[in-house]
């Protein structure tokens, strides 16, 4: 029963380990109850009622829109104020411990977030989303990365650089891209479809192109995925 209505929700086939005890099973089935619970009383706009975990914080729930499916981990914290909102696909988990912050200054508001189907935004991640942020479909973010769609002015040395602004470019991710753990990715990255990013990596603005494996600090092209 499982089986079929993970596959269902997912769209694909999908079959659980057969080495799961059954006291996990229902452990598991219990929590994602409560976790339903908690979602239809969440107060945003959404397809289905979400799936959402203990502590967790959502401001400006009028700007926050979800598709089928949505999964929000423990202990995450949403900021949706900005010009744009949240905007989340079908299928869309969001780890626990995840911080999404669409604006960084209240008297500039920030663009927002976009999130295609079938995405994984990992756990213990930080997303800052002020000069807008827009990941493709079927991408998996792996955990401790961090999205910066915003950088400080600084070009005068007599004014203090928390007084010179910021300046937004935006940050795009395409579609079934990788991003492996404890990445940090920068405003003005462009990282085109099906691109893997090597755990550690740095990206500076600039774009990545579609197929290629990056790493390092600042991140390489080191390889280009090929079809097998």
């Amino acid at each position: 029963m499982l089986n079929k209505y993970i596959s269902g929700m997912k769209g694909n086939d999908f079959r659980l380990d057969e080495d799961i005890p059954t006291s996990y099973l229902v452990n598991l089935m219990a929590a994602r109850i409560i976790m339903k619970c908690r979602g239809f009383f969440s107060g945003f706009h959404h397809e289905t009622v979400p799936f959402i975990g203990s502590r967790v914080t959502i401001k400006a729930t009028s700007k926050l829109f979800a598709g089928k499916h949505l999964s929000i981990g423990n202990h995450c914290y949403i900021d949706a104020l900005s010009h744009k909102g949240i905007k989340l696909g079908n299928n869309v988990s969001i780890g626990r411990n995840t911080i999404i912050e669409c604006t960084g200054n209240l008297q500039h508001l920030g663009k927002g977030l976009e999130v295609g189907d079938n995405v994984g935004l990992g756990t213990d991640n930080y997303y800052g989303c002020a000069g807008g942020i827009s990941i493709g479909d079927d991408t998996i973010i792996g955990n401790f990365v961090s999205f910066h769609a915003e950088n400080h002015v600084f070009a005068s040395t007599e004014t203090p650089i928390r007084l010179q602004g910021v300046e937004h470019i935006g940050i795009v991710i395409g579609k079934d891209c990788w991003i492996g753990a404890k990445s940090t990715i920068l405003d003005g990255v462009v990282l085109e479809d099906g691109c893997v990013i090597a755990a550690g990596a740095l990206l500076k603005r600039g774009t990545y192109s579609t197929m290629g494996v990056y790493a390092g600090v600042p991140a390489k092209l080191i390889k280009q995925r090929k079809s097998s």
